[in-house]
């Protein structure tokens, strides 16, 4: 049974490391260290990737783009966003909207929290109003707190049509 509206959630996390760039929502960011990964390591494409195949029940980032597949190394991880917006598209749903949680002790994302809503919205073809973008912190605990790593979350919500 397809229904009018579908939601899907996304999540991903990558290690801080050296000799990366820190790409975040097609952005980069000025900081020593980026995100590990076998792609550019853009955790908050990668979440939105994921929440938008959910959404419509087409699997997950690795099923589409599989880590052990040579030909995806270093790729711009917008290629995956893109190609989860194609999909849905081709099953006759249309983005309304996109939530996202960045967590990370730094950079700080605030600075360039326009960039990266525009450049979400500039993939997915919806005005920059309907991308939601917060930053948090997660207060000095676990890995993301020690300066190791970063996650993103996001929620797309899609409509027929």
């Amino acid at each position: 049974m397809s229904g009018e509206f579908r939601v899907g959630i996304g999540y991903d996390s990558h290690r801080l490391v050296e000799n990366r760039k820190f790409i975040v929502g097609g952005v980069e960011i000025p900081f020593e260290k980026g995100l590990s990964g076998h792609s550019d390591g853009d955790i908050l494409f990668h979440a939105l990737t994921d929440a938008l195949l959910g959404a419509v029940g087409l699997g997950d980032i690795g099923e589409h783009f599989p880590p052990s597949d040579t030909k995806w190394k270093d790729a711009a991880s917008r290629i995956f966003l893109e190609h989860a917006h194609k999909l849905i598209q081709e099953n006759g749903y249309r983005v309304v909207n996109v939530d996202a949680v960045i967590i990370v002790e730094q950079p700080k994302i605030g600075p360039w929290r326009d960039a990266i809503r525009k450049s979400v919205a500039e993939v997915l073809g919806i005005e920059m109003e309907r991308v939601g973008l917060k930053a948090k912190t997660a207060e000095g605990m676990g890995p993301v707190g020690e300066g190791l790593a970063a996650e993103a979350q996001a929620v797309a919500l899609l409509a027929r049509g």
